[in-house]
């Protein structure tokens, strides 16, 4: 299986001191990028022998990414990438509009330290100009995780890291990411132009408007994904 050869690569990223917490980051990272599809049975053998670390390692590893809503124990059958409901993925949105939104409105005086978001959407329209669709998902994650830094609260980049990381779980089920993704590259750079010029109510009300339209676009593509996959 790829995904699994492709730990085996990772494995320098455990450094010497192998620990759950490590473990459960380059995971993390794999469900994200699509190396294990929502519904994939991870299996403790082949995760194990890849990574190079002990089962109870791996089983603590596979608790923490549980907490988190990432994966779900099945009795008697083992550890699964959660499948997200259509009412999980709408929750979500209303998450990241109340803190996204918060994060805007609370901002102090300009000029605000936008790099961050600079790059991301750069990185976005690169991605775009080469096709690489995934890619532009990707930037998208990082432009909003950039949008929250600006709130400079470790607690919150927490949060947010948790609610981005569910929700590529519905974006791999619908499997479009020139649909989904696409259309707000525009919308990235209207909010980082707005708080570029110190606009912070123009950027909240730029923000909310995406975040209400993507919630409609996404949850509806995907109640129609999971619909055809029954």
């Amino acid at each position: 299986m790829d995904a699994i050869g492709g730990l085996a690569d990772d494995r320098a990223l455990l450094g010497r001191t192998s620990t759950a917490e490590r473990v459960a980051d380059i995971l993390r990272t794999r469900i994200a990028e699509g190396f294990f599809p929502p519904g994939t049975r991870l299996s403790e053998d082949s995760i194990g022998g890849a990574l190079g670390v002990s089962r109870n390692t791996l089983r603590e590893a596979f608790r923490l990414l549980t907490h988190e809503r990432l994966l779900v124990h099945r009795l008697n059958r083992g550890v699964f990438v959660r499948v997200l409901a259509v009412d999980d993925v709408l929750d979500l949105y209303r998450t990241r509009r109340l803190v996204e939104c918060a994060v805007v409105r609370g901002l102090g005086e300009p000029p605000f330290p936008v790099d961050g978001l600079a790059a991301a959407v750069a990185e976005g329209e690169r991605a775009a100009a080469g096709e690489d669709w995934k890619g532009v998902s990707t930037a998208n994650i990082h432009f909003h995780r950039e949008l929250v830094a600006l709130a400079g609260s470790a607690r919150t980049d927490e949060l947010m890291r948790g609610v981005l990381a569910e929700l590529r779980l519905a974006f791999h089920i619908v499997d479009d990411p020139r649909g989904l993704h696409e259309p707000y590259l525009l919308r990235n750079r209207e909010i980082l132009d707005a708080l570029r010029a110190g606009d912070r109510d123009r950027a909240e009300h730029l923000l909310g408007r995406y975040l209400d339209d993507s919630r409609s676009r996404i949850g509806e593509a995907y109640a129609k994904a999971v619909d055809g996959g029954e």
